[in-house]
């Protein structure tokens, strides 16, 4: 059972290791007598011959090996010799993907992703003392049955450091840092959250939809900045979070429904933008491929054998997980001048169709192309060239780079812009949907119930459009204004 044990370190102990350390204590186990603890200006006992128990510790070994900081130290003359020659092979790249999670059917180019974002880009330090991150944020959108958690077990398994968490159980202190109460000294101490943890590696966040609304907003910063920033009582540091995110999220009604485009999907756009890659996984019917997974499925489950030899050209699980920790160790790769001048120009060709497509159908898609998607392709790949152990990313990387952001995120961006009222750019539309809201707030009570029926009814005699009554509605349930209440007609509950 995960539990805390009191370490006392004195004299050169002290100072050796950081939060996100894994270590081995060598130590007497002892007991002290417990102090006695005031309690409104009486002095309470903490009761006779109660003993706390805490370790005296006499040696501090950090572990550098398993799950630690990058396995890459222990690699041996010979080890190294194969690995290089694994990066030499024509179709590594392939390879790699194949070896992603190999009991699951299909999802080639979301295997082609998880495999960039376990290597990364390169991390830089620009003169002016900025930094630039490396890591590469990705999310996946979709149906249930699709394998998304699945994925998610996989990348924490192999990721030279892994943490998984779901979004339900995961607080805005769980997830980035929280500063408690010391029961003994009385002072405040911090204790690193998920994200600090999984520095250096891999943070996996399942039910990435179920998060509260202001417990998402705390990653922003350890997302793009790649740091944590605390000022609490009295306690005012920053941590290190150089991880890359991976979360799994369902649509808004559990299953995408192409009828309703945007409004599948309910994130801000803020959290969208930094995000590299953004799929949409949905389980089409389709009768031949729903063959061919329900055999893949039989054959996992009759033979154990698959699971131990595995399909040609895949590798295996540990020295997968060792060539990434030897790749994200030795190899730093840029892009050359002719594949950055190519990337540049069709970035400018990228912004100038989403700025056609947002006139054409007079909304301003979700995700909007910024510099932080310039940002994204490059990232992409650095780690592709990172995976063949070059120095430098050309042309091939760019082309490959740019159509796996092209199936991911652009796509999901021309889908049905993912936006939550930033949908309704014009100034009348904001005006239409305020008044809207105005006027649902003064005619109902609090604690009233009403039906979405009448509601709409009520307003399209007022020359209202219906699709605007409906995104006042779902933002209303998004701060928590209504809500709902299912019976056999859609009905809310004002709070």
């Amino acid at each position: 059972m995960p539990r805390h044990l009191q370490l006392y370190c004195d004299r050169y102990l002290c100072d050796r290791v950081v939060p996100g350390n894994r270590v081995t204590i060598m130590g007497i186990y002892s007991i002290k007598k417990m102090a006695a603890v005031k309690a409104k200006g009486r002095e309470k006992s903490a009761g006779v011959g109660i003993r706390a128990s805490y370790l005296r510790v006499v040696g501090i070994q950090v572990d550098t090996e398993g799950a630690g900081r990058g396995a890459s130290g222990s690699v041996s003359p010979q080890e190294e010799e194969e690995l290089r020659a694994l990066a030499a092979t024509p179709n590594v790249y392939d390879s790699l993907a194949r070896s992603v999670a190999p009991s699951i059917y299909g999802s080639d180019d979301l295997k082609k992703a998880i495999t960039c974002l376990l290597f990364g880009g390169s991390r830089k330090r620009l003169p002016d003392g900025l930094t630039r991150r490396g890591d590469i944020n990705l999310l996946m959108l979709g149906d249930p049955g699709t394998a998304k958690s699945q994925l998610l077990k996989f990348v924490e398994r192999c990721s030279p450091i892994g943490v998984y968490t779901s979004g339900k159980g995961s607080s805005a202190a769980g997830l980035t840092a929280s500063v408690l109460r010391d029961p003994n000294t009385r002072g405040f101490i911090m204790e690193g959250g998920a994200m600090v943890l999984a520095d250096g590696g891999v943070v996996c966040i399942d039910e990435f939809d179920k998060m509260r609304e202001d417990d998402r907003v705390a990653i922003h910063e350890a997302m793009e900045q790649q740091t944590i920033s605390i000022a609490k009582a009295g306690i005012t540091t920053t941590l290190n979070s150089r991880c890359s995110v991976l979360a799994a999220a369902n649509s808004v009604f559990g299953r995408w429904d192409d009828t309703k485009g945007e409004d599948n999907i309910d994130f801000m756009p803020t959290i969208l933008s930094r995000f590299d890659m953004i799929f949409i996984i949905k389980d089409h019917h389709d009768q031949q491929r729903d063959m061919t997974l329900a055999r893949h499925v039989m054959n996992v489950h009759l033979s154990a054998q698959t699971q131990t030899e595995g399909v040609e050209g895949e590798i295996p699980l540990a020295t997968f997980k060792k060539y990434i920790a030897y790749a994200r160790n030795k190899c730093g790769p840029r892009l050359s001048a002719v594949a950055a001048e190519k990337l540049k120009n069709r970035y400018v060709v990228m912004r100038s169709g989403a700025r056609e497509h947002e006139r054409e159908s007079d909304k301003r898609p979700s995700i909007p192309i910024t510099v932080r998607q310039l940002e994204a392709v490059v990232r992409i790949a650095e780690s592709l060239a990172k995976m063949k152990l070059q120095a430098v990313a050309g042309e091939e990387e760019v082309d490959e780079a740019l159509r796996l952001f092209q199936v991911s995120t652009l796509d999901a961006a021309l889908s049905g812009s993912l936006s939550g009222v930033e949908g309704f750019t014009s100034q009348e539309d904001q005006e239409m949907i305020s008044r809207v809201e105005k006027q649902l707030k003064r005619r109902f009570a609090i604690g009233s119930q009403v039906s979405e029926h009448s509601i709409v009814q009520d307003f399209t005699k007022q020359k209202y459009p219906e699709h605007a009554i409906l995104k006042v509605l779902h933002l209303m349930l998004r701060r928590g204004e209504l809500q709902h209440r299912m019976q056999r007609k859609v009905l809310y509950r004002v709070k």
